[in-house]
């Protein structure tokens, strides 16, 4: 059995994984990452990626329409075919061979096949050829193996086949009938795709769609997605799934009712990728997520950080902000973290320190690319007010600012602002509207830096541009 030694070990080569490699590598130490799929991981080839992609392209036809003389310009319809060629070319054509050049350039090693936990500091890789190898690490191992799908147990539903995102990311093909189970991001997100390439779209979503957003997200992506054409049945659960002879799929629902469908998506849920690499070996529960501190370490049920603490965390496995930026921020503070403990240096773990992921509750951007987009930070109104936090909540129609309407005619939207009223600083920051995602690194900026109204009155917002909605926000609130 080959037996090699590294400063540090990441099981798990996705832009998570990436990350904590190439940061430590930076720091002065060695790096080694264990990947048993694609280098790149579930970004690059089965989610934002791909998924961008295929909702792109009818966001860019929306949105000429939405303006005169770009309308008139606008003749045909969307080329599904060709939407499928441009996925496939963000998502590299399912081949990782660039990721592992950049490995190769950033002096990281890479180890394809399973990684598992054997004893403290030692992971074993069996790979293809059933032969293992041994990993040491000198200071620290990295699980970084991200999420999968969740499939409830529905009757007859895994025998169905159904879709996950990553069926429905790497689609070959558009069906004509497509149901989703789900109404969360990936439901929504999908449904969007789907619908604008041509499918009969059925949305079977029990909790609502975008249910934990503020409610105005979820009630103007039913909308706009009932005006595309798609079902949306608030409320509905399947009891039984099954694929007949033919292929079709038919769903039945509590009441009785049956949805037939060519293909069935599932998106009602993670699961995370911890299943198969050791962990019991370290005295935590194989299939579990995660529990780590503020500095990634991963901490036992004791509370405590596993040994000497040499077993880290991060990304989607740990639980504590499931989208990819927020994994690739926690994977830059874990590689900090990692070094200046293997030089003896000080660690900051101040509420805002280099060292920490506090950002995880308190300032996390996520944008859902919709009609219209939802670009949400911070807490929403229900979270703050559950939290503890006196809150005034400040709302504002987007359509009625001078950029919106040079945007697009008939621009609709709506930006929502929570104000932790004790120290007079924004805590949540909502918008719903045609290209919104641009305007979210604005409000993110002033909820982690914690910025005083009395400060962000400062901040002018350039005219005409939709940004001058913050002006209006402040106005609103007295300011």
């Amino acid at each position: 059995m080959d037996t090699d030694t590294y400063d540090v070990v990441v099981i798990g080569a996705g832009p998570v994984g990436e990350n904590v490699a190439d940061r430590v590598v930076r720091g002065g130490l060695s790096a080694a990452v264990v990947e048993r799929e694609l280098v790149g991981g579930e970004c690059s080839y089965w989610a934002c990626m791909p998924t961008k992609a295929l909702l792109r392209s009818a966001a860019a036809l929306r949105a000429a329409r939405q303006v005169p003389g770009a309308r008139e310009a606008v003749t045909g319809h969307l080329d599904a075919a060709a939407v499928l060629g441009r996925r496939d070319h963000f998502a590299s054509r399912w081949k990782d061979d660039g990721q592992v050049a950049w490995l190769d350039s950033a002096g990281i090693a890479l180890h394809r096949g399973q990684g598992r936990i054997v004893s403290a500091n030692v992971v074993e890789v069996t790979g293809d050829g059933g032969v293992p190898v041994t990993l040491t690490a000198r200071h620290a191992v990295v699980i970084a193996t991200g999420s999968g799908a969740l499939l409830p147990d529905i009757p007859g539903l895994r025998e169905a086949a159904p879709w996950t995102s990553r069926e429905a990311a790497a689609a070959s093909k558009v069906p004509g009938r497509l149901a989703i189970i789900g109404g969360g991001v990936v439901a929504s997100e999908m449904a969007t795709a789907f619908a604008a390439l041509g499918s009969s779209v059925r949305m079977l979503a029990r909790d609502g769609v975008l249910s934990r957003a503020e409610p105005f997200a979820g009630e103007r992506v039913t909308e706009s997605l009932r005006a595309a054409g798609v079902s949306v049945r608030l409320g509905a659960q399947a009891t039984s799934v099954r694929r007949d002879e033919s292929g079709t799929v038919r769903i039945t629902m509590t009441d009785g009712e049956q949805v037939e469908a060519d293909e069935v998506l599932v998106a009602v849920g993670r699961t995370p990728n911890t299943q198969d690499i050791g962990l019991g070996a370290v005295g935590l529960t194989p299939g579990a997520w995660l529990t780590v501190d503020d500095t990634l370490r991963v901490l036992g049920d004791d509370g405590a950080p596993i040994g000497d603490g040499w077993l880290y965390a991060a990304g989607d496995v740990n639980r504590r902000a499931l989208l990819t930026h927020q994994g690739k921020y926690q994977a830059r503070a874990v590689g900090d973290v990692i070094v200046a403990r293997a030089k003896g240096e000080a660690v900051d773990e101040g509420r805002w320190g280099r060292h920490v992921a506090t950002a995880d509750g308190r300032a996390v951007p996520q944008v859902v690319f919709t009609d219209p987009e939802i670009a949400s930070v911070g807490l929403t109104a229900a979270a703050a007010e559950a939290a503890g936090t006196r809150i005034r909540v400040v709302d504002y129609d987007l359509g009625a600012v001078a950029g919106s309407a040079l945007h697009a005619d008939g621009y609709q939207g709506h930006a929502r602002m929570v104000v932790d009223e004790d120290r007079e600083v924004v805590v949540g920051f909502t918008l719903a509207g045609p290209d919104v995602a641009e305007l979210l690194h604005a409000a993110t900026i002033a909820i982690a830096g914690e910025v005083p109204l009395d400060r962000l009155w400062h901040a002018v917002p350039a005219y005409p541009t939709v940004s001058e909605v913050w002006l209006r926000l402040l106005e609103a609130y007295g300011r």
